[in-house]
Order: structure tokens, then sequence, then C-alpha cells
């Protein structure tokens, strides 16, 4: 399959300055590729999902996440169009974090994920247990390309 025209809702190479192609290094999907495969992005976006959240009950709500990477997250995820941040003038100021119509599509794609990775993580850490084993028990190999 032509890679090239995925994800173009049909339109061919000439109806197009520059297709992109995220297995070329240039191309600027790999930012919402690299926003996608965060974990503090499918988190934030899952509690998002079901309303309006302060900063702190995010923090609460998201165990190991600090004050500094959800604030950075945070910060990306407006930058990206995918939060919106609502000050409301109190005393102490209130700041709270809504999913935007775009974030909740992107949402709306994660959940199966998050889905997945709770489901099978149990196979996974069998796997990895397995190969930890098998890899203290053999001698050094060499990987060739």
């Amino acid at each position: 399959m032509d890679r090239t025209l995925l994800g173009l809702g049909g339109k061919r190479p000439s109806e197009m300055d520059q297709l992109p192609d995220a297995y070329a290094s240039g191309c600027p999907t790999r930012h919402a590729l690299d926003r996608i495969a965060d974990k503090w992005t499918v988190l934030i976006l899952g509690l998002l999902e079901g309303g309006p959240m302060r900063f702190n009950q995010l923090r609460r709500e998201i165990e190991g996440i600090s004050q500094k990477m959800l604030s950075q997250t945070l910060k990306s995820l407006e930058r990206d169009g995918l939060v919106s941040r609502k000050v409301f003038a109190t005393v102490p100021v209130t700041v709270e974090y809504a999913i935007t119509p775009l974030g909740a599509t992107l949402a709306e794609t994660l959940v199966p994920l998050r889905i997945w990775a709770e489901t099978h993580i149990a196979q996974l850490l069998e796997s990895r247990a397995a190969y930890d084993r098998a890899e203290s028990d053999a001698p050094a190999r060499l990987d060739v390309a």
C-alpha cells in the first residue's frame, strides 16, 4: 500500500503541497506522534474526558506525576490545542483545564490503547520476566543488522 496516501481523505498527491509521511525524518507528524505516545498525555486526556478539572485534582488522580511534569504536559497540550485553560479571578486564583473538541477526538482514540495496556499488562510482565531469565542464562549474543 502506498503510505503517502494514508489518512489524506482520498486526496491525490497533486492536490497537496507536501504529503505527510511519518516515516520521513523531517515530517511534522512526528511531533503529533510524540504527543500521543506520552503516557502523561494519555492519562490527562482520559481524565479530562470526564469534565473540566483543576490542576491539583489532576495531580491527585495521576499517581506518580510531579507538579513540574503535570505543568509541562498541560502547557504542551494547551499549545497543541488539545486542552484549554480557564482562569477564575478568585483568591487564590483558580485554574481549570478542559479537553477541547480536538483533544476529545484524540482521547477517543487513546482510550482503547489504555484499556489494552490494562488488559495485557500481566502478559507483558510474564514475557519480560521470561526474556530476562533467558538472557541471564544465555552466553553473550551479538545482534547483527
